[in-house]
């Protein structure tokens, strides 16, 4: 199964929800129109040779009069010919529900896309952008899903960049995020992406309160085939950061992965201890982290927004990574985090596998959120 349509079939929860939603609104204020009759196919004719020219000296041959013809009827009132039935067209096919792109139609698409979790004033913008040089046509909901997939694409288009990767040896890349967000599974699959991409990779467990961290950390290396580095529980996070980081040196390693504890961003205490593994990194090499990558969970919504803001204050954050969107009817947050902070996103996770996470598309997201047709 492609990454998309495994995108497709798990977004299911917000796209059900958005198509459900669409319906509703055209339905309660629209009517239902009979669909045009599609274009007559042209008749093919047969390729006859050209009659030879009469011979004035030769008398006219005599010609039998035709045989009788039975006269062609037409189909009965009410039911398509034959042409008809097999190009889908003919008044047997179901009309379409139409309804006029008015205020109160707008007023309807925002407060859906506002529960689909888009934020007050994405929602505004993608509906007012809809709505330009089409207000007063009459739109069917496959219509508005096009529009709808049109607009959250062009959101999207700007911030969706893969991880950037630099001739700097070893590249480290930081990874920081609450608890439960999928931080480790990330470090994980990007771990064995890279390492098929031909890049020696190692990665740090930074995680040294919770015993179960590491021990996930080293089943997901093992799958990966990459060297996990690990520290006594209790053990200084900063401290491992800085050996981590002269091991990977030494070794000539393209990439160090360092894995971070879960952060409740209404935790100073916590934030401060994250803000000084960036400060030992630094101290090791001035430019590092070269990449310091969020992990979001999806399931969170609106609170994503607050993550970013104060993970962005503390740690430099450089790029997002959104997972769980298979768990969740909240995929619009993806749209509200691109239309407000503009960061890159790298990529997005839609189950447990290692190849259930990819580079970001903004069109294939935008018509798996949307539900509509390729």
């Amino acid at each position: 199964m492609s990454f998309f349509n495994k995108l497709k079939t798990r977004l299911f929860k917000s796209s059900s929800k958005i198509d459900e939603g669409l319906e509703a609104i055209v339905e309660e204020g629209g009517s239902a129109e009979p669909p045009a009759d599609p274009p007559a196919p042209p008749v093919p004719t047969p390729d006859v040779p050209p009659s030879p020219a009469p011979d004035p000296t030769m008398p006219p041959a005599d010609v039998p009069p035709p045989a009788d013809q039975p006269e062609e009827t037409a189909p009965p009132a009410g039911r398509p010919g034959l042409l008809g039935r097999v190009f889908g067209g003919g008044r047997d096919a179901a009309p379409v529900v139409r309804r006029v792109l008015d205020d109160d139609m707008l007023e309807s698409l925002e407060d859906l896309l506002i529960t689909a979790d888009m934020g007050v004033d994405t929602a505004a913008r993608v509906t007012a952008n809809m709505a330009e040089g089409r207000y007063g046509r009459r739109l069917s909901t496959d219509e508005i899903k096009a529009l709808l997939a049109e607009e959250v694409a062009r959101i999207m288009e700007p911030v969706a960049r893969p991880m950037p990767l630099y001739q700097k040896r070893p590249q480290v890349v930081l990874v920081v995020g609450v608890n439960g967000s999928g931080k480790t599974t990330t470090i994980g699959k990007l771990a064995s992406q890279f390492r098929a991409a031909g890049k020696s990779v190692v990665i740090a467990a930074g995680d040294t309160f919770r015993a179960a961290a590491v021990e996930q950390l080293q089943v997901w290396g093992d799958r990966a085939g990459v060297p996990v580095m690990t520290a006594p529980q209790g053990t200084d996070p900063a401290s491992l950061a800085f050996d981590a980081m002269t091991r990977a040196e030494a070794e000539g390693a393209d990439l160090l992965m360092i894995d971070t504890a879960g952060r409740l961003q209404n935790r100073a205490d916590l934030m401060e201890e994250l803000a000084k593994i960036v400060r030992v990194i630094r101290k090791k090499d001035p430019s590092a982290p070269h990449n310091t990558l969020l992990v979001l969970d999806a399931t969170t919504g609106q609170n994503a927004l607050s993550q970013v803001e104060i993970f962005q204050k503390l740690a430099d954050v450089s790029g997002l990574v959104m997972t769980k969107l298979d768990g969740t009817a909240r995929g619009g947050v993806l749209v509200a985090l691109a239309d407000r902070f503009g960061l890159p996103i790298h990529a997005i996770g839609v189950g447990e596998q290692i190849d259930d996470l990819a580079p970001f598309d903004p069109e294939e997201f935008a018509r798996a959120l949307t539900g509509a047709a390729q």
